[in-house]
Formats: C-alpha cells, structure tokens, sequence
C-alpha cells in the first residue's frame, strides 16, 4: 500500500526513506526527495529538502493512504508550485535583465568620459573614553 500511494510521487521524484522508532510507539519517516533517473531539469532546493512526519505508525499510514490529499503529498504539492513561481520570477528577472542591457548598450556610446574620482573623507576622530564615574556607551 506504502507504495501505491507515493507512485504519483514517483512520477516526479525519486525518494529516499528513513524511519526511526521512538518511545510510546511513535515513528518518525523521513522522505528524502531526489531528481529523478534521466531528469532534464536539477529540483530546486526547496524541492530537495528532506520530509519528516512523526506520529504512530497507524497515523503515518493514515496520512499516506490520503496520497496527494494527506500530509506528505500536499507538502510535495507546497513545495512544486513555490518552485514553479521561482522558476517564472527568474525567468522574469532574466527576460528585464537582458532588455536593460539591450538599452545600455546604445547609452553607453553616447555617455560622456566619466570624472576623477573623490578623494575619500577624513577618518572621524576615536570617541573620548568616558569619566571614572560615567557608565560605558556603545553610541
């Protein structure tokens, strides 16, 4: 059953599993998610990051027959559409990159010699120490 319902995970993923038994019963299953086998695209960090649920065995299985709709698929779910909105702002910044240069580049010729540099402010003095009976400051 484990299986069956992470197929849909599968399709995307490759996963990783590690369970650990703790006291009163309860278990805690790390998914560990991994490009799948001749994926194109890399996953994104976020996408990369391990899952851990902790509860008893009985909840775990609960949460995993729900499939997309329990715990562990909706995280999936989570982490896939910031993924997709990363991937649209980067191709949005790329995209206003590339026009800012496209308009740089006839300004540039038309710029005039750029000035001398500034000479560099004099150095402020250290503050005085403070009297004896004066408390320290950090201002």
């Amino acid at each position: 059953m484990l299986i069956t319902n992470l197929l849909p995970l599968l399709a995307r993923y490759s996963l990783g599993f590690d369970l650990v038994a703790g006291a009163d019963d309860v278990v805690t299953l790390t998914v560990i998610p991994r490009k799948t086998e001749g994926a194109k695209q890399a996953l994104e960090p976020g996408e990369a990051r391990p899952i851990s649920i902790t509860g008893t065995a009985a909840e775990i299985d609960e949460q995993l027959a729900l499939g997309a709709e329990g715990a562990l698929g909706q995280i999936f779910i989570a982490r896939r559409e910031l993924a997709d909105q990363l991937a649209e702002q980067r191709k949005v910044a790329e995209e206003a990159k590339a026009a800012a240069a496209s308009k740089a580049k006839p300004a540039a010729k038309a710029a005039p010699a750029p000035t001398p540099a500034k000479a560099a402010p004099a150095p402020t003095p250290a503050p005085a120490a403070p009297a004896a009976d004066e408390p320290l400051s950090l201002y």
